[in-house]
């Protein structure tokens, strides 16, 4: 599966909720499966910024092109809106990554 990462970003340590995102998305690529980790963006960001709503068009679009979701934990606008739309597009939601299935045992 491919799966976004959804988690604060901007709401307490950024430099922590960058490495959380990281962290999640390595053990999702380790258990068989492709993240995209929209908190990476945050680099792109330091170079040439954008305002909330160009990343939040960005990270509609990547979401599309998924079909699940995980929601780390932590308060964040921006997350929430994205189950939210990972909902209307019918995606499956993870509030876990320990509850994503282990494609790479599955394999075995």
């Amino acid at each position: 599966m491919k799966i976004y990462i959804a988690g604060p970003y901007s709401k307490g340590d950024v430099a922590v909720n960058v490495c959380e995102a990281i962290v999640a998305g390595n053990y999702i690529s380790e258990i068989g499966h492709f993240p995209f980790i929209p908190h990476l963006t945050h680099f792109w960001h330091m170079i040439a910024p954008h305002d909330y709503e160009f990343w939040m068009r960005q990270d509609d679009e990547w979401l599309t092109s998924c079909d699940a979701l995980l929601r780390l934990k932590g308060d964040s606008v921006g997350a929430d809106r994205e189950v939210a739309r990972a909902k209307e597009l019918g995606l499956e939601i993870f509030y876990s990554m320990f509850d994503i299935p282990d494609e790479a045992k599955a394999i075995l």
